[in-house]
Order: C-alpha cells, then structure tokens, then sequence
C-alpha cells in the first residue's frame, strides 16, 4: 500500500467500532442521569492555554504535544486532553455568570506523541466529566459514583479505586519543600528522569514506576501529612461520603496525577486485570485552574476515560 494510517492513529470500523458507539452512547446516558450535558470543544486550541493548565514541567507539555504555528505564528497545539477546552469555554462564554454549578461531560479525540505501546495510541478516545463552580466534596463523591455506575456498566469487573490529598496553594509549598530535601539527599538512588523532576516538579516523582525510586519513596514525606485544616477537613468528608454510599476504596498515600493543575483531592480507578497498563481512569479537584485562566476563583473537580 502506498498509504497507510500515521503511526499511532488507527482506523476504527467493524466490531470495534460497534463498541465505540456503545460505549459512547453508555456515557451520553449515564451523563444525562446524572444531570451533565454535553460540551464540544476544537480539536485544536492555543498552546499557552496547555502550557498554562498542564503545566510547564509535565510530560505532556515538555515531549508529547503536537503543536504547529498558527496564524501569525501564534502556536496551536492538538487537544492532548480535555479539562483545559472545557475550562476555557467555560471562561470565554462567561457560563460562571449565568448558571450556578455547571455539569458537562465531553468525549472525543486526543492527541499525544507518545511511544505507541499496548493501550497507548498517539490520537486516543476520551470520556470526561466536568463540575464547574462548586467546591463541596459532595461534588467529587457524585463524579466518582458516577463513573463507577459508567464502568460498572460498560462491564469492568474487580475495579479497585484509589484516593489521595495533594493539598492546595496554602500547604503543599511546605510540603514541596520538604519533599525537595528528601529527595535530594538520594539522588544517586533515583533514575535520571527523577533527579532532573526533583527541582522541576518533585510531585511527580512519587508517580515513578523504577523499582529503584519506589525503594527510596518507600520513607518518603506523604502529601497527606502536611494538609492544611481545610483540605483535612475535604479529605476526610470525601471519605465518609464514599463509605455513605457503599464505594469501596483505598487511600493511596503517594497517588498523584500528571497534570499540575489537581489540587486536593485525587483518585484513580484501575483494573487488576488488565495487565501493566491498568489505569482505566483519573481525576480529582482543580480549584485554582479557573482562576489561572483568568477567570473568578471557583472550585472544580472531574474525570476522565482514555
């Protein structure tokens, strides 16, 4: 064949297909129960509006975005997730002045230059939620249930749900730095890529799956340590709200996620089965984004599938 699909991106038709439709149509029905509506962001956004949300220092931004020069040489990037469009929609048509909560979920293509691997394509599918302008942990326990009820659905068997508390602006500067002297003190014990992260963006350390950096976290400060009384508090109504309502879970003191803009609470689902990629989705709180963004100071907190 003289043409063939981009490495990474595959074509989807047949029985797959016919499950992608299922499942899409699973998410569109389960969103609306739930009282979310659709949104529809472009495919192609501002890189700064990436770089300002994902963070400078982040895989994604630093190695896995396509990007392109733009009109004028202003640089566009592929949407390599979804939370950032729908903030900046969110933004741009001043729906925080307008409604109260807004509940949106979205899905559709993403874009990262990643190796492509087993469960990694470089332009992969997403299923999200979004609740914007609320702060109460009431909020994160209903966007968990709601994808448990989604997954359960879709047929995942075994699912097993971590949480966790990486703090806000008021405690994880302390934190940060506590963890910069912990880490420094074994930096021949880690691997290149977290020696040059404990300066950049130590967080992302605890995520690292080197057999050698998991000894040395082993005795590391948690996040969870250093909360201030307010993310305590969140934390632990998270809590009791999901042993309210029967979900089971676990906290896991070293999950964080890959993009800076989490604050507070964060979790993951995974499914033991799946093998060594078993992540099947994440999410958690992004209180200070829309503000970032420039935009009021409201809470926000969702999740995503892909």
């Amino acid at each position: 064949m003289k043409y063939q699909a981009v490495k990474g991106m595959a074509d989807i038709f047949g029985d797959e297909a016919r499950r992608y439709s299922a499942l899409e149509s699973l998410a569109r029905a389960v969103g609306s129960r739930y009282g979310y509506e659709e949104i529809r962001t472009p495919l192609v956004e501002p890189t700064e509006l990436f770089v300002r949300s994902i963070g400078e220092a982040t895989d994604i931004v630093e190695k896995e975005m396509f990007s392109f020069p733009g009109p004028g040489e202003k640089s566009l990037s592929l949407r390599p997730e979804g939370t950032a469009g729908v903030v900046r929609a969110y933004l741009q048509h001043s729906i925080y002045a307008q409604q109260g909560i807004s509940r949106y979920y979205y899905m559709g293509p993403m874009f990262r230059r990643e190796r492509p691997q087993a469960g990694r394509r470089r332009q992969f599918h997403q299923f999200g939620v979004e609740a914007l302008g609320i702060c109460h942990p009431a909020i994160d326990v209903e966007i968990i249930d709601l994808l448990i009820r989604y997954l359960e659905d879709s047929g995942l068997k075994g699912w097993e749900l971590g949480i966790n508390s990486v703090g806000c602006s008021t405690c994880r500067p302390d934190y940060r730095k506590k963890l910069i002297k912990y880490l420094t003190e074994y930096q021949e014990e880690l691997c290149d890529l977290c020696v040059r992260r404990t300066a950049s963006n130590p967080l992302r350390v605890l995520d690292c799956k080197n057999p050698g950096c998991r000894a040395v976290l082993v005795n590391a400060p948690k996040p969870a340590e250093y909360l201030c009384d307010e993310c305590d508090a969140h934390f632990r109504e998270v809590q009791g709200l999901l042993e309210a309502l029967a979900i089971p879970f676990s906290v896991k003191p070293f999950l964080v996620r890959g993009l800076d803009y989490y604050t507070s609470i964060v979790f993951e689902v995974s499914g033991p089965s799946l093998g060594a990629q078993d992540t099947v989705a994440g999410g958690g709180r992004y209180d200070t984004l829309i503000e970032e963004l420039g935009g009021p100071d409201l809470g926000a907190s969702g999740f995503s599938i892909g």
